[in-house]
């Protein structure tokens, strides 16, 4: 079972329907204190990093989810809900995050190439990954975003896409966390799997 956090700034619906399409179940709530128990939690995002931080502060599960990782809880975050993960975020001024992968969030920035970046990628992986088991590489998965997560480390960087001259870290794996900058739940074939990954891992 699947554990979604629910803190106002998710698209928990379409999630919440690829699980149910893969036959796998999941709980929704907005109670952090429902954490325990669960060993698999998923934290959506839509919208802006500013916003959505305040959110998960104030609705305790910034801290919940520390404690969960803390105690060997994996951990999924996609598109917003990856930014959140890192140490800060240039969004809607100097933001910090969960710092659970030590990095930023920037925004592209291009003259000749429209941002946001709405649409089809291909997506590189740059190792062996649990999320990307049984995933051609360089397949196509669904992109909606202004900013990207630039960890501090590569050793964090399961995948990389390349959109207004940058290979950008698009997929992220480490010691029981998991992110991915896409929506899977939006990417066909590819992103039911990528989702059934972590289900099953």
């Amino acid at each position: 079972m699947v554990f979604i956090a629910d803190y106002g700034a998710g698209n928990l619906r379409s999630v919440v329907k690829a699980f149910e399409y893969l036959g796998i179940r999941t709980v929704v709530s907005s109670d952090p204190s429902k954490l325990t128990g669960h060993g698999k939690v998923l934290l959506p995002g839509v919208g802006a990093f500013g916003q959505a931080i305040a959110s998960l502060n104030a609705s305790g599960f910034s801290e919940a989810l520390l404690e969960f990782i803390d105690k060997g809880g994996q951990l999924f975050g996609i598109c917003l809900g990856m930014q959140l993960l890192l140490t800060e975020s240039e969004e809607m001024g100097d933001n910090k995050g969960l710092n659970l992968i030590p990095g930023k969030v920037l925004r592209f920035r291009s003259e000749t190439v429209k941002i946001p970046q709405i649409g089809w990628n291909s997506v590189d992986q740059q190792k062996e990954s649990v999320l990307f088991r049984g995933v051609p590489d360089h397949s196509f998965f669904y992109f909606v975003h202004s900013y990207y997560c630039l960890p501090d480390s590569p050793d964090y960087i399961a995948a990389t896409t390349r959109f207004a001259g940058k290979n950008f870290c698009s997929a992220i794996e480490k010691n029981g966390i998991f992110a991915v900058q896409f929506h899977p739940e939006k990417s066909s074939d590819a992103g039911l799997q990528v989702l059934k990954n972590f289900a099953g891992c």
